[in-house]
């Protein structure tokens, strides 16, 4: 069972978030797009930049690239926001990519020591999407965007140790 999103309060401060989202499946990713950048305006974020990609394997390759390099307009990031949505069909196709999403975008954090947040959700049916996308107490958007809050926050406190 779902549990509804717990807004907690967080002040982005000077940060900058990436969102690389997915155009596929679309009509959920927009929503959980929408919903992040909602979160991040909320907190204050200095800047939210949104880059779409075809699909969700293309992900990892430009989370790659703005860990590494940052952006035209700022040179780092706080943290990176990945979301997609995978639904599974008739094959095993949807599970092989969920894999190489989930193993690529872990490799990329600790190599880049950048939050690469998680949100390619591999989900059975439409219905999964709709629960967790769409609902009116419920979006992987916001729950998205907090947890990039987070841990830049706990990114930065290990600055001055380190």
């Amino acid at each position: 069972m779902l549990k509804p999103v717990q807004r907690k309060s967080f002040r982005a401060g000077e940060t900058a978030f990436a969102i690389v989202a997915s155009r596929y499946n679309g009509r959920y990713v927009d929503a959980m797009v929408r919903a992040a950048r909602a979160e991040l305006k909320r907190a204050g974020a200095k800047q939210v930049e949104v880059i779409r990609v075809p699909g969700a394997y293309e992900i990892p390759v430009v989370a790659a690239r703005l860990a590494r390099t940052g952006s035209s307009r700022i040179d780092h990031f706080a943290a990176i926001i990945c979301l997609g949505i995978i639904l599974r069909g008739e094959t095993t196709h949807a599970a092989h990519i969920g894999e190489a999403v989930s193993s690529a975008l872990m490799e990329l954090q600790i190599k880049h020591e950048v939050p690469i947040i998680h949100e390619v959700l591999l989900l059975e049916n439409e219905q999964q999407a709709q629960a967790r996308c769409l609902g009116k107490t419920h979006n992987r958007g916001t729950e998205a965007a907090q947890t990039a809050l987070a841990m830049a926050t706990v990114m930065e406190s290990l600055d001055p140790i380190f």
